[in-house]
């Protein structure tokens, strides 16, 4: 019986940071004290049935789901984000990300899906961000130009791309490995097309260049992976035709429809490549602001966002394998039917 069995601690912080609770205001939802919820976060604990299925309601989640074995893993590559956010905003992101990694694990580990290699490649003055990105396009053939389809390329070489809400907009994407150096990137379901494309691009970045740690003492690892994620997309030798003949709004429309990246990256792309100068791109600058499409491009030049299929492939495959239901299906990941279908896009 459950209540013969500890909880796992590590499973009761992750339950209540994905609810985006603290420590407090659980403690009063199940009406027991502060530092007796700090005891079942800390320690493997027996819990009698009745606080188990206080626990279970209170955070949504079966009962099962706290005596599963993992913890919580932060990871030390660094969110794409837009400014700072709040603590509590990055707690129940990373709570969201550990929830999918115990999940993609176990899955993986079941269903027998091959895990991918990636390449890494080390920086230095010999081997630059961007030439990191040219040598990738190469071993992958991406053709010349712009990439039709990024997610798909990904999912091609077994990274595995999850689409979720992260609760705010601060926050653009995140990339971890997880077990057999199996790599994951997470994007934010709120992105447009365009962003979510160099989010892809950036983590991608992270993935290739600093998966060891011992590599990026002393580096701008954010920079790095944007140098990385601008050469990706907008490849210099192909692009620079198209941004060396004068900018205007107008051309930087029919561009980022090429090219499916922003109006303002490829502003930004020209001024690094110093195709424009400071003063060109100031004025540009200038212009999206009074345009007010500085932080919202225009809606009819909106690049459709990219959807994810390889992991639905994966569970749908192990699905009919086992002859399972969707009940029996939620239940191998722990989570509710309806909490289930919903995140892992099933419905």
């Amino acid at each position: 019986m459950t209540k013969e069995k500890d909880i796992n601690p590590q499973m009761l912080l992750l339950a209540r940071e994905l609810n985006g609770m603290i420590i407090v205001e659980l403690a009063e939802k199940l009406g027991i004290s502060r530092s007796y919820v700090n005891k079942l976060e800390s320690h493997a604990q027996v819990i009698n049935d009745d606080l188990l299925e206080s626990i279970s309601k209170v955070l949504g989640l079966p009962a099962s789901f706290f005596y599963q074995e993992g913890e919580m893993i932060p990871s030390y590559l660094s969110y794409r984000r837009r400014e700072k956010v709040p603590a509590k905003d990055i707690s129940r992101i990373e709570a969201n990300i550990n929830l999918y990694r115990l999940g993609i694990q176990k899955l993986l580990k079941h269903s027998g899906h091959a895990n991918t290699n990636l390449p890494h490649f080390v920086t230095d003055k010999n081997k630059t961000p961007q030439e990191c990105a040219r040598t990738l396009r190469k071993m992958w053939r991406i053709p010349k130009g712009a990439i039709v389809n990024l997610s798909n390329i990904l999912e091609e070489q077994n990274v595995i791309h999850v689409c979720f809400d992260f609760g705010t907009d601060r926050v653009d994407g995140k990339s971890v490995f997880i077990e057999q150096n199996q790599p994951l990137i997470f994007t934010n379901s709120r992105l447009f097309g365009d962003r979510e494309r160099f989010t892809l691009a950036y983590q991608l970045g992270h993935l290739v260049m600093h998966s060891n740690i011992e590599n990026t003492f002393g580096k701008d690892i954010s920079h790095e992976a944007n140098l990385f994620a601008a050469e990706f997309l907008m490849p210099e030798k192909d692009i620079a035709k198209d941004l060396e003949n004068g900018l205007t709004i107008d051309t930087l429309a029919m561009l980022k429809k090429k090219w499916k990246c922003s109006m303002i990256s490829l502003v930004y792309r020209a001024n690094d490549l110093e195709l424009i100068t400071e003063n060109q791109k100031r004025y540009l600058e200038k212009q999206f602001n009074q345009m007010k499409i500085r932080k919202r491009e225009p809606v009819e030049l909106d690049i459709p966002r990219e959807q994810p299929k390889l992991l639905r492939d994966i569970i749908t495959k192990y699905r009919q394998r086992q002859k399972l239901s969707v009940k029996q299906l939620a239940e191998f990941f722990n989570l509710n039917e309806n909490d289930f279908l919903d995140r892992y896009n099933l419905r």
